[in-house]
This record gives C-alpha cells, structure tokens and sequence, in this order.
C-alpha cells in the first residue's frame, strides 16, 4: 500500500500538469463512473485542485460558472431544475490506490508504461494525459458527498501535512489501549498517512517494540513515535527512494524494512519478520535493539 510521502509526491507531480486545466476528455472502465462524469460534465471543467488526504487522492473538477453551463438540456428556460443537480457543483474524484493502484502522467501520444486495459480512469487535458491504473476503490462524488463520505471523515490528522496536529493523533491513540502499538500506527483513524515501511522504520528509530500494547507505553514514547512518523514523511515528500537511514553507504536507505535475516545495522543481531493485525501486515524489527522477542 502506498504510503503517506507517496501519495504526496504523486498530488504534487499531478498538481503542476494538470492544476487549472481544462478537461478535454475524461475516461472510465467503470459503467458507473463513466455514466456519473456524462450526466454531470465533467468534460469542459476545470481541475481546481489536486490534493493528498492521507492515502486519499482527490482531485477536483470545479463547477461551471455561468447558468448556461449548468442548464438541463430538457428545461427550455435554460435554468438549473434542480439546485442539487451534480452539474451544478464541484465535482471530487476520490481514488484510493491500496496494493495495486498508481497515477502516472504522460504527454498526449507519449506510449504508457502500462496497458491500457489497466486504466480504471483517465483525465485528458490538452497538454497532458493522467491514467490511474488497478485502483479498487474509484469514486466520483460532489463535494458535499465528499464532505459526509464515511471513511474520509473517519481520517485521523494527516501526517503528511505541515499542520499535522500530533495531540490529536495521540488522543485517537489512548483511545486504543489495547491495540498493539505496531499496528495502532498504520490505522488511518488515528493518524492518516503511514504505512507498513515508515511504522517498521519508526519503531526501530524510537526502540520501540511492535508488539507491545498501546497502554503499556509512556506518553512520552507515543510522542516520540507520533513526532518520529510525521518528522520522516515530511523528509520524503519529494518523492525518489524512500530513506530512513542517512549513513554513507547510500544503498542502506532503511534500518529494517525488508531487511528479514539480514544483520541489524545497529548491533549485528538478525532482523526478524512477523505479521501483526487483521490484514496479516509485515513487521520488521531488530529483537535485541527493540527488546523484542518472537
């Protein structure tokens, strides 16, 4: 799943293409979506912003505005029936990338570097074209649906941003007494934005077992962690070869990550492997550094 810093670097790549762009075309696989961008024209709109929201990417078609635009092609007044009418409104494209999904960018004719059949939507402009491939979750919503949109409302403060709000990321956090603290750090409820690579990395940084509870934690640890986590994304942003580790051999990027059997850069032990929480997810850590056991 992409992290935080991915998704980031991903908006901002998009966001200097296609930012106050007008949409040539618009391209879904998806009956649905196809279906919902025809009836509310997103054809002829402009992309009034292209933002990251945690794993969210959400980009924005912004409504037209002259009554003309916005008129049912049936109403012979020319005027809007309906006030809710979805072409009346903004319009927010969420997608949600999980294991499988990526934006690319290319220019118009440039050959994709990925089949067309796996572009689940594309944005034309008239400089550039923006396919979004294998994302499951693809949805095109108002803003005022975006607004009520469960899961996006549900978001813990984004790690990611400069105005991260660490004291509600650790309120959300008390609240789970119970949750191990490895698996508490990638739940976006409580702080969006990490994922399986910066929660191994943070938790080797800061010397904190993956398998202990929440509630068996100082505060003053779970500061440590939530500030650690927010300090390595902002680090990332710019996109490239995520790095954690800053030494002079510039091939050993990470502490552990992925490093299972491999000697703990720090004190020779063996980097372990387990999977933690309800989705199974990779944990790496150093049992000696981490006083870990398992």
């Amino acid at each position: 799943m992409p992290e935080g810093d991915t998704l980031y670097s991903a908006a901002a790549t998009l966001r200097k293409a296609i930012h106050g762009k007008r949409v040539t075309e618009f391209k879904s696989k998806l009956a649905g979506i196809q279906d919902a961008a025809d009836h509310a024209s997103v054809v002829g709109r402009r992309i009034s912003a292209v933002e990251a929201r945690g794993k969210h990417m959400l980009i924005t078609f912004a409504r037209p505005h002259t009554p003309a635009e916005t008129a049912n092609p049936h109403d012979c007044s020319g005027q809007i029936a309906n006030p809710h009418d979805p072409r009346a409104a903004d319009l927010v494209l969420h997608t949600h990338l999980r294991m499988t999904g990526s934006w690319h960018l290319y220019r118009p004719g440039e050959r994709w570097q990925k089949a067309d059949k796996l572009a689940v939507v594309t944005i034309f402009t008239e400089d550039f074209v923006a396919p979004c491939f294998s994302a499951p979750v693809v949805e095109l919503l108002t803003a005022r649906q975006m607004e009520r949109h469960p899961e996006l409302a549900a978001l813990g403060p984004d790690a990611m941003t400069e105005r991260f709000d660490a004291e509600e990321a650790k309120r959300r956090m008390l609240r789970r007494p119970d949750a191990e603290i490895a698996v508490a750090l990638l739940n976006q409820r409580l702080m969006a934005g990490v994922g399986n690579v910066f929660k191994s990395e943070v938790l080797f940084i800061c010397r904190v077992s993956p398998f202990l509870k929440v509630v068996e934690l100082p505060e003053e640890t779970i500061d440590r962690l939530i500030e650690e986590s927010h300090r390595l994304l902002r680090l990332n942003e710019g996109g490239g070869a995520r790095r954690t580790r800053f030494g002079l051999n510039d091939r050993q990027k990470l502490w552990v990550y992925g490093r299972s059997g491999e000697p703990c850069y720090a004190c020779g032990e063996k980097v372990r492997m387990r999977r933690q929480g309800l989705d199974a997810r990779s944990t790496y850590y150093c049992p000696r550094c981490q006083g870990a056991s398992g």
